[in-house]
């Protein structure tokens, strides 16, 4: 394999049928998400607890909260099913790390920083490892390498399993908290959303299409310039 594919894979030497299957599912679990979002205004104000399992998306768990302020679906459901949006997929990741360590690391970040810290995942206190997975959820910081270096570093499965829905229960807990609060006031803004779903998803994906091709003639018209 050249050097210049090599950035692109994390895995060392041939790709074994696992690496190769392992890879897919990652794929497969981004186009999922790339799917949803032109449908999350859609959904968002008819099945808002579908949403939240399918995407775990925290607009989507705030809704489900204010839906269920005004009795349109069970607490604990929005609960439930938020936690369980959140992590459904989180083993995965937490496969990579055990299957590929640092490869992985570098695929989800070119961070020097993230690559030195993701270098003593074995080396870490196990207690500081357990904490950060648990609150690998709060913005900032880089979920996706938290889990990888569990994997790494040999936390057992079942450990992280737990320990990942602490975390998305405390998470999900905070955004159901604020939305059940907001009450009526959240779902009429939800039936706003719903009432332009139509053209908010058309945005989306105008978005996507059209920001890839701006950038590259910015970077034609930089080039062209630096060429004058």
């Amino acid at each position: 394999m050249s050097t210049t594919w090599r950035r692109f894979v994390p895995w060392e030497g041939r790709a074994t049928r696992l690496d190769l299957g392992l890879m897919g599912a990652i794929l497969g679990v981004v186009a999922i998400g790339v799917a949803m979002r032109p449908l999350k205004p859609f959904l968002l104000a008819s099945h808002p607890v579908m949403l939240e399992f399918l995407t775990g998306d925290l607009t989507a768990i705030g809704a489900a909260a204010a839906f269920a302020r005004i009795g349109e679906a069970p607490l604990w459901l929005v609960v439930v099913a938020g936690a369980a949006g959140m992590v459904k997929f989180d083993w995965l990741t937490w496969w990579t790390g055990r299957q590929w360590g640092l490869g992985i690391v570098r695929m989800f970040t070119t961070s020097e920083r993230a690559h030195r810290f993701a270098a003593r995942a074995t080396e870490l206190n196990p207690w500081i490892l357990r904490a950060a997975v648990v609150f690998a959820l709060l913005p900032g910081v880089p979920t996706a390498v938290v889990y990888a270096m569990a994997g790494w570093a040999g936390m057992r499965l079942l450990t992280f399993l737990l320990l990942d829905l602490a975390g998305a229960a405390l998470m999900t807990g905070v955004v159901v908290a604020v939305g059940y609060k907001s009450g009526q006031r959240g779902v009429d803004l939800v039936l706003l959303v719903d009432r332009y779903a139509s053209l908010v998803s058309l945005t989306m994906i105008a978005a996507a299409a059209l920001v890839p091709l701006v950038k590259r003639l910015i970077r034609r018209r930089n080039r062209a310039g630096g060429n004058v």
